[in-house]
């Protein structure tokens, strides 16, 4: 007797050769698909974003249904559309009466704890199949992880080159180096050749997206058109070759560059289209090897790309399944902060956070030193609440799924799980903004000023986060040269910094 399953795929998980499709048969089994609320909702997100995964879904069917798939697809307006994937699932076994269900694990938390909780409620059997487009295992990262006492991007990373053989020379690392990202820190200049990402015109269905999105979610953050990014693993791809064309070969000098008016610099814009399944991780980094090894790109560019992806891609999942659903609600600093308006409307006289957020809002993209050195510090140091800060990030990119982001921001970014994922806070002042980039050109605020009216705000505020959380960072190893220095300034000098900062943030509205 012929066993018909159900194939709920999820709109990260658009890869012809998902885990859940290993073995099915389109003779046997049927395929679905849904826009639901619960998914649009739960943040607002920004429109691009919804626009991007909704088109990629329904192009995706549409291969699908190429390929013989009987794909049952809700719209987010469909008329009977519950809402959430379990109302789906739910109604879809009503109608179909499959023998049972199938899917792919659930990316997040919060998915896989709706979806698991209806499974174990049922009578027909439902499979979860393991991810296999990460290269560590859930389980393997746990392995690694629960007996070690600090857990290390770097020590992970070189497990993951010797497991992948990325740039290895037999037993050892190409070129002999581990990590080349001392060579990677060059600030751009705007007289540089400056390679323009892919961009691709809106077909009739991603228009019908667009305008659905227009009508139901007009009120969300962010510019919805122009629309040009890649919804096809067909597209994806050209993406993916002029990003290793053109672009990787200058990625590594300047991938902590900033410019005024360059968006993009020589960053590759595909995490989108990895993190839905369009492009495959492994696939990517082997592109950008045999660059190196044709000898179009330089080992510090490739070895730098490689690594934001078999290294930091894989270790922050890891970190998010190993440290549970608890971790976003995370705050080692006790901040508390509202987040200030101009995170979503742009106005601020601070030329930095006024840069990237307008980038942000046209874009749904900021790179990732924007979003750590820009937006991430400026949170930081003025102890913004940060879960506030985690949502803002899950919604405002088209990058942004939980798993990712969380990391990203409470770790990384806020240092508000105290240092399991980060060895220190990524606090600094103007100076670093001013060496990496040309912002501080034409700001409101002196960068070379410390303090007083008109002093860059990053400056007084960064000594300001030190002084209030000595008493949980004063023992961290990487902060002692900091403590020092503050320890030596004049009492007036230091009283300066915080009357400045003080005075900032009562009026953070108005910086």
């Amino acid at each position: 007797m012929v066993t018909r399953r159900l194939i709920l795929i999820l709109g990260d998980q658009l890869s012809h050769n998902i885990s859940s499709l290993k073995d099915a048969s389109p003779d046997q089994d049927e395929i679905l698909m849904c826009e639901v609320r619960d998914e649009t909702d739960y943040v607002g997100h920004h429109k691009k974003k919804i626009a991007f995964i909704f088109s990629a879904m329904r192009h995706f069917a549409e291969e699908l249904r190429e390929k013989g798939w009987t794909v049952h697809y809700t719209r987010l307006t469909d008329d009977k559309n519950s809402g959430s994937f379990v109302g789906e699932l739910k109604r879809h076994v009503e109608n179909l009466k499959p023998d049972g269900i199938r899917l792919t694990e659930p990316a997040e938390w919060r998915v896989h704890k709706d979806i698991s909780g209806w499974a174990d409620n049922q009578s027909l059997p439902v499979d979860f199949c393991p991810d296999h487009r990460f290269i560590c295992p859930i389980d393997a990262f746990i392995s690694w992880a629960e007996d070690r006492k600090t857990l290390r991007m770097e020590y992970f990373y070189r497990d993951m080159r010797r497991k992948t053989g990325l740039l290895m020379d037999g037993d050892d690392p190409e070129g002999s180096k581990w990590n080349y990202d001392a060579e990677n820190r060059k600030p751009a200049s705007d007289d540089l050749f400056m390679p323009k990402p892919i961009r691709f015109r809106a077909d009739d269905l991603t228009d019908e997206v667009l305008d659905l999105v227009e009508t139901e979610f007009n009120d969300n953050f962010g510019e919805l058109r122009p629309f040009h990014f890649a919804v096809t693993r067909e597209e994806a791809l050209r993406a993916l070759n002029k990003f290793i064309k053109e672009m990787l070969p200058y990625f590594g000098d300047y991938q902590d560059a900033m410019l005024s008016g360059q968006k993009f610099l020589y960053h590759s814009i595909l995490s989108p289209y990895i993190n839905v399944g369009l492009l495959e991780p492994m696939e990517v980094c082997e592109k950008a090897q045999q660059a190196y090894y044709d000898g179009d790109a330089p080992l510090n560019a490739v070895e730098g790309f490689i690594r934001q992806i078999i290294g930091w891609r894989e270790y922050v999942r890891g970190i998010y399944w190993f440290s549970g659903p608890e971790y976003v609600d995370s705050n080692a600093l006790k901040a508390d902060r509202p987040l200030p308006w101009f995170y979503w409307s742009g106005e601020t006289k601070m030329a930095c956070v006024k840069a990237v957020v307008d980038q942000t809002r046209e874009e749904a993209y900021a790179h990732h030193i924007q979003r750590l050195m820009v937006t991430g510090t400026f949170a930081l140091i003025t102890g913004i609440d940060p879960h506030d800060v985690h949502e803002w990030y899950l919604a405002v990119y088209i990058d942004a799924f939980e798993w990712v982001e969380a990391p990203n921001t409470i770790g990384m970014s806020q240092f508000a799980d105290g240092g399991k994922l980060g060895s220190k806070p990524y606090a600094a002042s103007g100076a670093y903004i001013n060496r990496m980039s040309d912002y501080c050109e034409n700001c409101h605020y002196k960068v070379s000023q410390k303090t007083g009216e008109g002093a860059c705000p990053f400056n007084p505020l960064y000594w300001h986060f030190l002084d209030r959380n000595r008493e949980t960072l004063k023992d961290n190893g990487r902060l002692k040269r900091a403590y020092s220095t503050w320890d030596r300034m004049s009492q007036e000098k230091r009283s300066d910094y915080l009357k400045t900062a003080e005075h900032y943030l009562e009026q953070i509205e108005s910086l």
